[in-house]
């Protein structure tokens, strides 16, 4: 895995389309226990060459129930966005991840893994690359333990999304509860 994984890091791909250049984020080991699988950095991440260290990460750290120790070890979680480079901004958020990444590295990454993990899909993208179906986001979620025990779909965490939050109050009261429940007995 550690091969692959500079691999991926060197990956100039995309870089003409990507406005900050390539900055490949992964993170992963075989014993990876969690798949984080999202749909790519965002200029924070980009900055800093580390996934999830901003507010939507704090967000989705507290949704999991772990700390910053637990989360960035590979060996617990894998951050495996759909893109692996930040795209770009658009008028409401960040692009939709670079079409190349998952289909060129998604597989050989989930190849490596000895055990077989939970996927945490993180937003819309994710899970339809995934699961390859047309529900909507919140139907998805509305069902979520239809897809256990491999996946866990999950909206993004991005204060950009208080307004599906503040729409659907029953995530935090039905879904996180069973969420952090599953985290918990996969990383006993």
């Amino acid at each position: 895995m550690k091969k692959l994984l500079e691999e991926i890091r060197d990956c100039s791909v995309c870089k003409p389309f990507l406005p900050l250049g390539a900055n490949p984020i992964i993170s992963a080991s075989p014993q990876s226990k969690i798949v984080l699988a999202s749909q790519a950095p965002g200029k924070i991440a980009h900055e800093k060459s580390i996934a999830w260290d901003d507010p939507s990460g704090k967000r989705l750290r507290e949704w999991l129930d772990v700390d910053k120790k637990a989360f960035y070890n590979p060996d617990n979680f894998a951050v495996l966005p759909l893109g692996f480079c930040f795209p770009g901004k658009s008028k409401t958020g960040d692009l939709p991840p670079r079409p190349e990444c998952a289909p060129l590295w998604h597989k050989k990454v989930t190849d490596q893994f000895v055990n077989d993990p939970l996927y945490i899909l993180i937003g819309n993208h994710s899970q339809r690359y995934y699961l390859k179906d047309n529900l909507s986001l919140t139907e998805r979620i509305k069902n979520f333990e239809i897809y256990l025990p491999n996946y866990f779909v999950l909206p993004h965490p991005s204060p950009v999304n208080h307004f599906w939050m503040n729409k659907n109050k029953w995530f935090e009261t039905d879904v996180i509860p069973v969420l952090q429940n599953e985290i918990k007995k996969r990383l006993k």
